[in-house]
């Protein structure tokens, strides 16, 4: 079952291209993480699934329902958590959390008070007196207390502590067996640790989509060790990314590393090699090589 959907999705402000025909699917169930450089349309894309912007072309499903079309009783299914998430602030915690209640009927009290506990927030205090990190753990708590069927976070983990991203994070994860959860974030080592599939934009377009475990194996930092010094020669894969030469020595990353194919395939190509080793990536580093490499795969 896929929980969003976008064919073509396109977004224009006067002369600039923000979504460029986006193709995205999410299955249920999925902690989605949505990563790419400033400017890669994100946020946009975001904006545009949750009926905050108009798209200027192309179609997007989220829970069955066409985005442009979302509105307050699909909306009680879904919970949405922005870096610039606009609270009433002359609101007391507990104030908000029963303001909120009679507005999802799946508000759960025993889940509510449960997250009030795990993120520590005071009930007597006011939302303007909190700390940003404190309003995001509210905002959080108020979105998960009616267990919706789907999460969607826009950059949550901007400017936080480590201790109050991993609050954050331990209350996404307690509700990821019953929500499917969709999370834009430049805090790439939190995504590597949080999200099951992933997603790289780049110019308003998705260059690629897969699990979190198919891409850590697919990309691989090699090092080929050579008898003697030698040029990148002209036969060169397009995966092979980020190329650097020093005596004897050629490192580079595979895009699509296997196991036996690679080796193979840097014998053919190169000459004299004595040694190739491949050492796993970080997703900062597969990030970093996509991006400097204009999103190759």
């Amino acid at each position: 079952m896929t929980t969003i959907r976008c064919e073509n999705l396109s977004k224009t402000f006067r002369n600039v291209e923000a979504l460029a025909g986006l193709n995205l699917e999410i299955p249920a169930g999925a902690i989605y993480g949505l990563v790419g450089p400033n400017g890669a349309g994100k946020s946009t894309a975001i904006k545009t699934l949750m009926n905050i912007l108009t798209p200027t072309g192309g179609r997007a499903e989220v829970l069955g329902c066409d985005s442009r079309r979302l509105g307050a009783k699909e909306f009680t299914h879904i919970g949405y958590v922005s870096e610039n998430q606009q609270l009433p602030d002359w609101m007391t915690v507990a104030y908000f959390m029963s303001y909120l209640k009679p507005f999802y009927p799946g508000w759960d009290d025993t889940r509510a008070a449960e997250l009030l506990r795990l993120f520590d927030l005071p009930l007597d205090r006011k939302l303007k007196q909190l700390s940003r990190g404190m309003r995001m753990k509210a905002a959080l708590a108020s979105s998960l207390a009616y267990r919706p069927a789907l999460l969607v976070m826009d950059e949550p983990f901007n400017g936080l502590d480590p201790v109050m991203r991993d609050d954050l994070i331990q209350g996404i994860l307690d509700s990821a067996d019953e929500t499917t959860i969709l999370v834009s974030s430049h805090d790439l080592a939190e995504i590597e640790n949080l999200a099951t599939d992933i997603g790289y934009m780049e110019s308003g377009r998705l260059r690629f989509s897969e699990s979190m475990a198919s891409l850590v194996d697919r990309f691989r930092e090699v090092e080929v060790t050579l008898e003697r010094p030698a040029p990148i020669p002209r036969e060169w894969p397009a995966g092979w990314l980020r190329a650097e030469v020093s005596p004897a020595l050629i490192r580079f990353v595979d895009s699509g590393f296997d196991a036996d194919r690679t080796p193979a395939e840097v014998n053919r190509i190169l000459r004299g090699v004595t040694r190739v080793s491949a050492a796993p990536m970080p997703l900062r580093s597969i990030f970093l090589a996509m991006a400097r490499s204009g999103g190759k795969r």
